[in-house]
């Protein structure tokens, strides 16, 4: 069994064990409403690891996601409240999403900034963006026929099971597809496993950072699209933090922060570890400062876990 298979299997056989404490320690655990909205609370953070993925398989970081998702939001909302088509506000926050998305990956790619500093930066003018745009306060998508339908997009249902599920395994099946099926797949395994063999190979490095940072902003900005649809509402703050559970959820499903090992399925694993961990805190009434320390805990053990797994 090769090291990808075997962490994605532990991480498996962890998340089973992890759910099975969680159902002894609070029987509304495992009932069906319990259950889905476990599901639609880690499509966010699921989508956005998505993209994540790409990124740390290339070797890269990307904290700019969570201002990503709020900017993107915002000016989605802006735009639905002033009565926009759906579609077209849509479509202009993924793009948005994915012009931030390609310019952090030209910074780090052209600029030689590491990508720590470089989405580090780019995370701290999207948040300051937002609160600019949206002068420190929600904007509320009004009572327009367009704000009713794209409310149905984080908080409708279809045959009982939320909408953002169905996102989400969109989302991870088209990733799934890019990974193992396309070239740029395997470009993207390449530069993560040796970034110097890639470009003397002949491998355009640069493009192919561009493209994974891309695919990032999409992800987040859709990821915005829910958050902001469910709420009914854009907030100033959204997504905060959201990077560090997304970095979470791609470490502990088996990917490693040093690039070229990983797999978008383990990853699957990882976001629902995180969103467990996140509803079973919430179920046993733990404080909100405590579930901070919790969630820290276990980004250090999935840190720790790749260390140890190298």
């Amino acid at each position: 069994m090769d090291k990808n298979k075997l962490m994605k299997f532990k991480s498996i056989i962890g998340l089973i064990i992890f759910s099975v404490i969680i159902s002894f320690l609070s029987p509304r655990f495992l009932t069906l409403p319990n259950m889905l909205n476990v599901f639609r609370q880690t499509s966010i953070n699921a989508v956005i690891a998505a993209g994540m993925t790409f990124v740390i398989l290339t070797g890269g970081i990307d904290l700019s996601v969570g201002s990503v998702l709020a900017f993107s939001g915002a000016i989605c909302a802006s735009l639905i409240a002033s009565g926009t088509n759906v579609v077209i506000a849509i479509i202009l926050a993924l793009i948005i999403g994915g012009i931030v998305g390609a310019i952090s990956g030209v910074i780090i790619s052209k600029g030689k900034i590491q990508p720590f500093i470089a989405t580090l930066a780019t995370m701290t003018i999207l948040r300051g963006a937002t609160l600019v745009f949206t002068d420190g306060k929600p904007i509320s998508l009004g009572s327009n026929k367009g704000a009713i339908a794209f409310s149905k997009i984080g908080a409708g249902e279809i045959l009982g099971i939320p909408v953002p599920v169905y996102l989400m395994i969109l989302v991870f099946a088209l990733c799934y597809y890019v990974l193992t099926q396309t070239r740029i797949g395997r470009y993207v395994y390449a530069l993560g496993g040796n970034e110097e063999a890639s470009r003397l190979s002949g491998l355009n490095t640069t493009r192919i950072k561009v493209y994974v940072y891309t695919i990032s902003g999409i992800l987040a900005s859709v990821a915005g699209i829910i958050v902001t649809s469910r709420l009914f509402s854009a907030q100033p703050n959204a997504g905060s933090g959201y990077e560090l559970d997304a970095i979470a959820a791609v470490v502990l499903g088996g990917t490693s922060l040093a690039g070229g090992q990983g797999s978008i399925l383990g990853t699957i694993v990882g976001a629902l570890i995180i969103g467990i961990l996140n509803n079973a805190l919430n179920l046993l009434s733990v404080p909100s400062y405590y579930q901070m320390i919790a969630k820290g805990v276990v980004i250090l053990i999935a840190v720790l876990l790749d260390r140890k797994s190298k």
